[in-house]
């Protein structure tokens, strides 16, 4: 699997670099837009790894280059910038995910794998009863109707239906939402953020089927009906 990274700070270039060919991927690194765009248009890439923010150029650029060069390679976007206009706007050019800076090395590399297997399925819509949520297009639609979600919301439904098969605690949340940008969440704040989501996709909020709590534990996607 080949990834290229564009970043230009050189510790977390070296870093990245150091973890991913640890994993047997094939790295190939580069600072600048227009370096990027050379290399998308020369080689052939599974992945790209990119900052929003370069030297030279953004992350943005560098994304519609990939999407012109590579239709079906993955995208990533690792950036400091947490605010939710970015994440919007790199989930709307087609990036599969979106990890705010400073990431652990574990959960971005477990990110990279669900990536790999979404585009390995044969379809990469993923879906509970009658909810959808279409990782290529970042839309979510219910009974065929679409569903405006913010990227907060966007993310935790996107993480809760990648697990499907597994409980889901609030650590786990934490880890996957939160904990990457330094930030702890109270158990009662992600009690609160649970419970608008399900009040955009639940028929019945008060009796959840599709985000439906296992007292004590956390949570586990039901079957939507």
């Amino acid at each position: 699997m080949k990834i290229l990274i564009v970043e230009d700070d050189p510790l977390i270039v070296r870093t990245l670099d150091e973890l991913l060919e640890a994993e047997g991927y094939d790295v190939t690194a580069c600072g600048r837009q227009d370096d990027a765009t050379q290399l998308l248009n020369a080689e052939g890439f599974d992945l790209a790894l990119l900052d929003v923010t370069l030297a030279q150029g953004n992350g943005f650029a560098v994304c519609a280059a990939a999407r012109q060069a590579h239709p079906d390679m993955l995208v990533i976007f690792l950036t400091a910038s947490d605010d939710e206009y970015s994440t919007v706007a790199g989930l709307d050019m087609g990036a599969v995910d979106y990890i705010a800076k400073p990431f652990r090395a574990r959960e971005l590399l477990s990110r990279i794998r669900a990536a790999m297997r979404k585009r390995q399925g044969s379809d990469l819509v993923l879906s509970a009863g009658s909810l959808q949520l279409n990782p290529s297009t970042a839309t979510v639609t219910k009974n065929g109707a679409e569903i405006v979600l913010s990227a907060l919301e966007y993310r935790l439904l996107l993480y809760f239906l990648q697990n499907q098969n597994r409980l889901v605690t609030r650590e786990n949340l934490r880890d996957a939402i939160w904990d990457t940008a330094g930030e702890y969440v109270s158990d009662n704040s992600i009690n609160v953020y649970i419970r608008r989501l399900r009040e955009r996709i639940e028929d019945d909020p008060a009796n959840p089927t599709v985000i439906v709590t296992v007292r004590g534990l956390g949570y586990r996607i039901g079957t939507g009906r």
